[in-house]
């Protein structure tokens, strides 16, 4: 007789690189696979809504393509020829070729690299303890969130704002520079409660006409770079017509009368010539956000990965400022919540270890490190010996022509710890088999909301896959790399982590599935202040001294320090007439779920959509192949024909690997690695290039 399988519902939290950070529901069959992923309805912010992708996460966690076992390579860099191998000769191998490139060039010259693939604390951040111990280069984090976060902290003092929750009680919920419908669904089911249930009005602020902005009743639709100019139209409106909460700004802000006089020149008109956005447009939106109390301003981070990133935050932030709308409840701002958590990694990143003497090196410059620019080199010797965890560089770095160069080097040794058989492993020496989240312990937040959580094992991994930790703990005793860290299990880093941030222990926070703590609502709306020493919101920046990351960086002198449209962008010129736009697609997380058929099928192949009259004056037509082309290098992908972008703009929707793009070569052959101002970051948003019909291999154009 047929039994039954046994179906159990277990919680977890979603690890992946995203800030809705999603609280789940998973069918745990007989205790060996999953099933069904959903969202949990006893967590407030996920709100039992959870993105296509990771409901489907039996597909990707089951893979038949998942690495299994160690393996050497033995063919030539990038052959993709492995043989298996043990995990002792495995991480005998990688010590030996650390211990080596220590002894030969100093400790400096290994380099762990890693990032987001897990947003678990202990998976993820465990790496820095090996680097801080033994003195390896340290890892600057720029690809992501600093230019974000500086621009929103700049403003506020603290990387904190208003319960996002509350955008189901606005009455106006802008969405500006993200599009929550691909990155973020739980923006969405907030923001269209308040709709339904208060005839709320939902704003889409974007490059492009996508999913998000296709939701939503106002679309303003600019040109990459200028979100600045339209915030400083708006802002002009504000004043001139009486908009502006005078009792407000003198209470709660710092220069409210210099600013009414800077934006005396930013009319709709000077915000329409640089942004694209019709004049009408600026004047209706402005008269909105000023009638309209409950104006609640969620910002992404999409319109700040550009080289004017943080100054168009900070302008941005600065509306809901101009009207007062943090007073009230479903008004004000959020970017994310990271200074809430307070979470003391010390014992996860062996923070007693650290020698501030050594070396950091910048993530986003991987290009120009690995082919020895000395100023990325921070004047130091060269990079010899990799450990990397939880990233693809090799598909996800700007400058890929150097990233490829780079890692084709003979002389450098790389070890990869991955899920998959990813483009960076297959330019690994040694490549490591990765558990995934429900195969091991981890500590999670929230960044988008402010939850914080336990994720428990909930199944053996396969084959012989092994977790971060583990990894290592191998690697740390064959290096001899002494700290209590390396000693104690993932459970007990969490729980002395948890202990030593003031948030209780593991048991307790298991007990609570998922734990609420956000600040009360004067805390969250700034109404005792907001967290600068003055206690003022800061119209005018101080970009010399941020509150987050590494200040000095970039050509940070020359920001504005009151709102304003920085023109340091990479503008169209006569041999590059488009500026091109990266976006993130759907179906993929950066490079998570390239590999998962149910994502594969929706995005299709690499695209481009360009405007169809761009495409006539070129000769493009639908379905073309073309080749987009800049001093950085070239790619080549399909031309979709597409009104809801402005002339001479491009938006590319990735990361497709780069062997999906027509000739091999991805979409971050055009990304500069140049440092964006004022702490460090990465302007993937911000490219001038031509485009032009491919050529077939006959010579003939397609």
């Amino acid at each position: 007789m047929n039994q039954h399988a046994k179906v159990d519902i277990r919680h977890s939290t979603c690890p992946h690189d995203c800030p809705s950070a999603c609280a789940l529901d998973i069918e745990v069959i007989d205790g060996r696979s999953i099933g069904r992923v959903r969202g949990s309805k006893l967590q407030t912010y996920t709100a039992g809504v959870v993105c296509a992708k990771v409901a489907r996460y039996a597909e990707r966690i089951h893979h038949p393509d998942r690495l299994l076992y160690p393996m050497r390579r033995t063919g030539p860099k990038g052959s993709g020829q492995f043989a298996r191998i043990s995990w002792d000769k495995a991480l005998d191998e990688i010590a030996a070729r650390f211990d080596q490139a220590e002894r030969e060039f100093g400790a400096e010259s290994v380099w762990p690299y890693y990032y987001a693939g897990t947003m678990g604390l202990v998976m993820r951040d465990g790496i820095n303890r090996l680097a801080h111990v033994k003195k390896y280069s340290r890892f600057y984090s720029t690809i992501c969130a600093n230019i974000a976060r500086v621009g929103f902290a700049i403003g506020t003092g603290k990387i904190a704002g208003v319960d996002p929750r509350e955008m189901g009680v606005s009455d106006l919920v802008v969405i500006w520079g993200t599009n929550p419908v691909n990155t973020q669904v739980n923006v969405m089911t907030h923001a269209s409660r308040a709709r339904k249930e208060r005839g709320a009005k939902i704003a889409a602020i974007d490059v492009y006409n996508n999913d998000t902005m296709k939701q939503a009743d106002i679309k303003v639709l600019l040109r990459p770079g200028t979100d600045g100019a339209f915030a400083c139209g708006v802002m002009h409106v504000l004043f001139r017509e009486g908009y502006a909460d005078r009792a407000y700004m003198d209470r709660y802000t710092d220069c409210p009368d210099e600013l009414e006089a800077h934006l005396a020149t930013r009319t709709p008109e000077w915000a329409s010539k640089i942004s694209g956005v019709p004049v009408e447009e600026i004047e209706a939106f402005a008269r909105l956000v000023g009638q309209t109390k409950r104006t609640f301003f969620r910002l992404g981070y999409g319109f700040t990965r550009s080289r004017n990133g943080a100054a168009q935050m900070h302008a941005a932030l600065c509306i809901p400022a101009v009207t007062g709308a943090w007073q009230y409840e479903g008004g004000g701002a959020f970017f994310n919540n990271a200074g809430i958590w307070n979470f003391n990694e010390s014992i996860i990143e062996g923070h007693d270890a650290i020698d501030p003497t050594t070396r950091w090196l910048d993530q986003s410059q991987i290009g120009r490190i690995l082919t020895g620019d000395a100023g990325a080199l921070k004047g130091g010797g060269p990079v010899k010996a990799m450990l990397i965890q939880n990233t693809n560089p090799v598909t996800v770095a700007p400058e890929q022509g150097l990233v490829r160069r780079g890692f084709a080097r003979e002389d450098l040794f790389v070890a990869v710890h991955e899920q998959f058989m990813t483009e960076t492993a297959a330019m690994a020496d040694i490549v490591l088999p990765a558990t995934m989240f429900m195969e091991h312990d981890d500590l999670y937040y929230g960044g988008g909301h402010q939850h914080i959580s336990v994720g428990a094992k909930l199944i053996d991994p396969p084959g012989e896959c092994r977790s971060n930790h583990e990894v290592l703990q191998g690697l740390g005793r064959r290096l001899k790399a002494v700290h209590p860290g390396f000693e104690m299990t993932p459970r007990e880093l969490i729980d002395a982590t948890l202990k030593k941030s003031g948030h209780g222990d593991i048991e307790t926070l298991e007990a609570d599935l998922w734990r609420d703590i956000q600040p009360d609502f004067r805390t969250s709306h700034y109404l005792d202040g907001f967290a600068h020493p003055d206690k003022k919101f800061h119209f005018k920046a101080d970009w010399a001294n941020p509150p987050s990351g590494k200040p000095g960086l970039g050509p940070w002198e020359q920001m504005p320090s009151l709102p304003d449209h920085w023109t340091v962008i990479e503008e169209a010129d006569e041999a590059h007439p488009f500026r091109l736009a990266t976006s993130p697609s759907r179906s993929f997380l950066n490079t998570s779920f390239n590999e998962t058929p149910s994502s594969i099928a929706r995005e299709g192949s690499p695209t481009v959509m360009i405007h169809p009259e761009d495409a006539a004056s070129l000769g493009i037509a639908d379905g073309d192949a073309v080749t987009l082309g800049n001093t950085r290098g070239e790619t080549t992908l399909t031309a979709r024909l597409f009104d809801g972008v402005r002339h001479g703009v491009l938006v590319a929707e990735s990361i497709h690997p780069n062997k999906a793009h027509i000739g091999g070569r991805g979409i971050n052959m055009l990304t500069g690695a140049e440092t964006v101002a004022p702490v460090g970051g990465a302007a993937f948003h911000d490219n001038k290039v031509w485009v032009k019909r491919a050529m077939s291999a006959s010579g003939r154009k397609s």
